[in-house]
């Protein structure tokens, strides 16, 4: 009984190292500190004692002309030359525990809430690389997302990838939100990177609600932090999703947003000297995207089924961001700024979206009936500046007929109320009776 609980010291102890590497402050340009010495590996952490007695975390990102470079992840007011900087490297890692729902934390893992003090029952590494391809379980039950248009004709299963793109304003935040509260995972942890500072009360308060949040972990790094913060916060959501589901859960992952983290990892490679690439993105950061997507999956205890926002710049669908995650992940969600502006919520472009597991995690029906609707909506779409000039004349396509005959039902469909929660029993009992509504 002792030792069980003596054990938590026990790993403390065992994870403590036991000697103390030091160097010294001896350049400081922009957001990079030089050092000479300590002793420490790129992606460790370090702490700068300053001389009015501040203690300044930073994170190494490298090394030039044997100086050690790091980036600092706080103000560094009271700097000066020759101050002490200190490798900690032990801080690679993250507590966790069930205790941990229902909380908001900063991108060290610690809470920002005004709650009680989470017991932690564990410490996850942050950067530990993604399981390989045998490790994983084949995808083949669906994630209920709550969402009609996502459960419907983009059914996706758990363990799936998923990216949500779309400009600015055009709901992204508020369906991320929706998806978390009604959605029929066991936990939902939500990485917000980069947002206003006004932004993260409201979507916790009001696109998250109390319910949502009873049975999530929120992390936050808003975009005033250093670039090394907001990367690091995307880590600790991995690894705490990573805790939940050995446990066995099924766990929602959201990252909010993908641009705003490759912005940031764009920060850090100028800052070091790498070489700028497409649109100034260095190759750092697209090494950055497959280490963070692929470690959700499902996996022999649980899954991690992944939903990356991707902010497109001036709605260019083709910018680097873009394709690069649209090339790794399993599926894509394109939100439309026309349907938006039309106050169709939520704003989802069927027809430029597609799951590339659909058709594992739906039944033959549900396959069938998506396809049928799919078509009809295709048709619609080709023939849709003939039927608003009036130029077209009706009984001359019998699918179209059907088409335009359930335009309305099938929009109707498509839409949702933002609190509104749809069951997967509803939503396919709707899809069947519009699919066999569409035979002509």
């Amino acid at each position: 009984m002792e030792s069980i609980q003596l054990s938590p010291y026990f790993d403390a102890v065992s994870r403590a190292d036991t000697l103390r590497w030091v160097g010294a402050v001896t350049a400081m340009v922009g957001l990079l500190v030089e050092s000479s010495g300590p002793a420490a590996a790129v992606g460790d952490f370090c702490e700068v004692r300053a001389s009015n007695g501040r203690r300044i975390r930073a994170q190494v990102i490298g090394f030039r002309n044997g100086r050690v470079l790091s980036m600092p992840l706080e103000e560094t007011d009271g700097l000066q030359l020759g101050d002490a900087i200190v490798a900690r490297g032990e801080q690679a890692r993250v507590a966790v525990g069930r205790g941990l729902l229902g909380r908001v934390l900063d991108g060290f893992g610690k809470p920002l809430d005004e709650k009680a003090p989470v017991e932690p029952e564990a410490a996850y590494r942050l950067y530990r690389s993604p399981p390989g391809p045998l490790e994983r379980e084949p995808i083949r039950e669906p994630l209920v997302t709550g969402i009609r248009a996502i459960d419907s004709l983009l059914a996706c299963g758990k363990g799936q990838r998923i990216g949500l793109f779309g400009g600015s304003g055009v709901g992204k935040s508020t369906l991320l939100g929706s998806m978390s509260r009604h959605n029929f995972a066991d936990v939902s942890v939500i990485a917000l990177i980069g947002e206003r500072n006004r932004e993260v009360r409201s979507f916790i308060e009001q696109e998250l609600g109390p319910e949502g949040l009873a049975r999530s972990v929120v992390v936050v790094a808003t975009g005033d932090q250093p670039a090394p913060l907001r990367i690091r916060a995307s880590f600790v959501a991995l690894a705490l999703a990573e805790y939940f589901r050995d446990q066995g859960a099924d766990v929602l992952l959201v990252m909010d947003s993908v641009t705003r983290l490759a912005m940031a990892q764009r920060e850090i490679g100028l800052a070091a000297g790498e070489p700028p690439s497409q649109k100034g993105y260095t190759p750092s950061v697209f090494n950055l995207l497959p280490r963070i997507f692929e470690r959700a999956g499902r996996f022999a205890k649980g899954s991690i089924t992944g939903f990356f926002t991707v902010l497109v710049e001036g709605d260019d669908f083709n910018e680097p961001i873009s394709d690069a995650v649209r090339a790794i992940l399993d599926g894509h969600i394109i939100l439309s700024r026309e349907l938006g502006a039309a106050g169709h919520y939520p704003a989802i472009d069927i027809l430029q979206s597609v799951s590339r597991l659909a058709n594992q995690v739906s039944t033959p029906e549900q396959a069938e009936w998506a396809q049928r609707v799919r078509e009809a909506m295709a048709a619609y779409h080709r023939a849709q500046d003939l039927i608003l000039l009036g130029a077209y004349t009706a009984g001359s396509n019998p699918k179209l007929d059907a088409a335009i005959k359930s335009r309305d039902e099938l929009n109707g469909f498509l839409r949702q109320q933002v609190h509104a929660k749809s069951t997967r029993e509803e939503t396919l009992a709707e899809l069947e009776r519009l699919a066999k509504a569409l035979v002509p």
